[in-house]
C-alpha cells in the first residue's frame, strides 16, 4: 500500500472519464509559428531590441566620442564589431526556421494542426512519429508547444528570440550571446572610464575640436562629430549612471547564460538534456528523503512519473534553474483509508496508461499549444543551471 500522508500527488494520467482532453475543442487548434517574427512578439523580444538600441545610441552617440585618441578609435572598433556581429547573428537566429526537415518541406504553415487526443495516442511523438505534424522524426526531435511544430535537435524555446533554438540556429544563438557579452563589457568599461574621468581629469574628455567653441566647463557635447548638441554635466552623469546599472545587470545575465552553454557544449548536452537529467536526480533525491526504496535507472521513471514542469530561457537570466512543478491534487490533510485505496487504483491506472516512454524522457500529458517547458535568460529554467546555472528556458517540447 502506497503511503499517501504528507505527500503531494504529481498526476501523470487523467482519472477515467475525466480526461483534460475533454476541454480541448477544435477551436483551440493553432497555427504553427514560422520563426521569431511570427506574431505576436514576446515582451522579452521587445525589451531585448530596446536595450540593444539604447546601448548603441548611448555608446556611439555620447560616450565613445568623448574618449581621447587613440582610445576612441579602439573603442569604436571593438564595440562596432561586437554590435554588428550581434545584429547579424541575432537576425539569423530569429529568422531561421528551426523546424524538423519534414516540417520545413511542407513549406506551408497556413493550416492549423489537428487537436491532440490523449485517448488515441499516449504522446504527441510516439514510436518516433509525430501525430500532430504527421511526420517521422529522429530521437532528438521534440514538438514545441509554443511554436506548435517539431524542432530539429531541440535545445530550448527562447523568449528573447521569440523562436525555438535547435540544430538549425543554435550556433547563431551562441554567437548572439557571445557578441552581446563582449559588446556590453567594452561599453561598460568605456562609460565607467568617462564617469571617473569626469571628476579626475575632465579636460582629457574635451579633446574634440568642437569643444573649442564651448565656453563653460559644465557644458558638454554629445553626438559628436556629426550632430553636436550641448548638454549639462548633470545630464551626462545621470545617463552614465543609468547605463552602468543597465549594462551591469545585462552583463551578469549574459555571462551566466554564456557560461551555462559553454558548460553544455563541453559535456555534449542540450539544455533539454540537462533539464531532464537534473529533474531525475531531484526526483531520486526526494524519494530517498521520503524513505522510498531506490530503483534502477531503467525503471526510475516508472516508479516516479511526473508532469513535465513548465520552465521559463533566454529574464534575461534567473540566478538558478527553478523547475516549477505544476502539481495537482496535493494532500493538505490526512486522507481516509478509502481515499488511499482509490489512490492505489489511480496509480496502477496511471502506470498502465503511461507505460510508454519516449526515448529517455519522462512520460507527460500535454495539450497542443500548452507550454510545457517555459527558459536562458529570463531562462526559470530557464533556462538557469546549478552548476553552471541555466538561463531561463522558455517554452517546451511536447513529447
Amino acid at each position: 500500500m502506497m503511503s499517501c500522508f504528507g505527500r503531494g500527488l504529481r498526476r501523470t494520467a487523467p482519472a477515467r472519464g475525466s480526461s483534460r482532453n475533454e476541454l480541448v475543442t477544435p477551436s483551440t487548434a493553432s497555427l504553427s509559428r514560422v520563426n521569431g517574427w511570427a506574431c505576436p512578439p514576446h515582451s522579452f523580444q521587445l525589451v531585448g531590441w530596446t536595450i540593444y538600441s539604447y546601448m548603441a545610441v548611448v555608446g556611439f552617440g555620447i560616450y565613445i566620442p568623448l574618449l581621447p585618441s587613440p582610445w576612441s578609435h579602439m573603442a569604436y572598433s571593438l564595440t562596432g564589431i561586437a554590435f554588428i556581429v550581434h545584429l547579424v547573428s541575432h537576425l539569423a537566429a530569429v529568422s531561421i526556421d528551426p523546424a524538423e526537415a519534414g516540417v520545413r518541406a511542407k513549406k506551408s504553415y497556413s493550416n492549423p494542426l489537428p487537436v491532440f487526443d490523449k485517448k488515441k495516442q499516449p504522446h504527441v511523438i510516439h514510436n518516433l512519429h509525430c501525430y500532430l505534424c504527421k511526420i517521422n522524426v529522429d530521437p532528438k526531435v521534440k514538438h514545441c508547444g509554443v511554436c506548435n511544430k517539431c524542432i530539429e535537435d531541440f535545445d530550448h524555446h527562447c523568449k528573447w528570440l521569440n523562436n525555438c533554438v535547435g540544430g538549425q540556429n543554435y550556433w547563431y544563438f551562441f554567437v548572439t550571446v557571445l557578441s552581446a557579452t563582449l559588446g556590453v563589457l567594452v561599453l561598460l568599461m568605456v562609460v565607467l572610464f568617462i564617469f571617473i574621468q569626469h571628476y579626475m581629469d575632465p579636460a582629457s574628455l574635451r579633446t574634440a575640436p568642437q569643444f573649442t567653441s564651448v565656453m563653460s566647463n559644465r557644458t558638454w557635447l554629445v553626438f559628436l562629430p556629426l550632430a553636436p548638441m550641448e548638454t549639462g554635466s548633470g545630464s551626462l552623469l545621470v545617463v552614465a549612471f543609468l547605463t552602468v546599472m543597465l549594462a551591469t545587470g545585462s552583463l551578469l545575465l549574459l555571462v551566466h547564460l554564456l557560461g551555462f552553454h559553454i558548460y553544455l557544449l563541453l559535456n555534449k548536452m542540450s539544455t533539454y538534456d540537462y533539464i531532464i537529467t537534473r529533474r531525475r536526480k531531484q526526483a531520486s533525491q526526494q524519494d530517498v528523503e521520503m524513505g522510498f526504496p531506490q530503483s534502477s535507472d531503467s525503471n526510475a521513471g516508472q516508479n516516479h512519473p511526473q508532469m513535465e514542469p513548465s520552465m521559463d530561457c533566454d529574464a534575461l537570466l534567473s540566478d538558478s534553474v527553478s523547475c516549477k512543478n505544476q502539481e495537482t491534487g496535493t494532500i493538505s490533510s490526512q486522507p481516509s483509508g478509502s481515499f488511499c485505496t482509490e489512490l492505489d487504483n489511480f496509480t496502477k491506472s496511471s502506470e498502465k496508461e503511461n507505460g510508454f516512454y519516449y526515448g529517455t524522457e519522462l512520460p507527460t500529458q500535454i495539450i497542443p499549444g500548452e507550454e510545457v517547458m517555459d527558459d536562458p535568460l529570463g531562462w526559470r529554467l530557464g533556462g538557469g543551471g546549478e552548476g553552471p546555472r541555466a538561463g531561463q528556458c522558455e517554452g517546451g517540447p511536447l513529447h
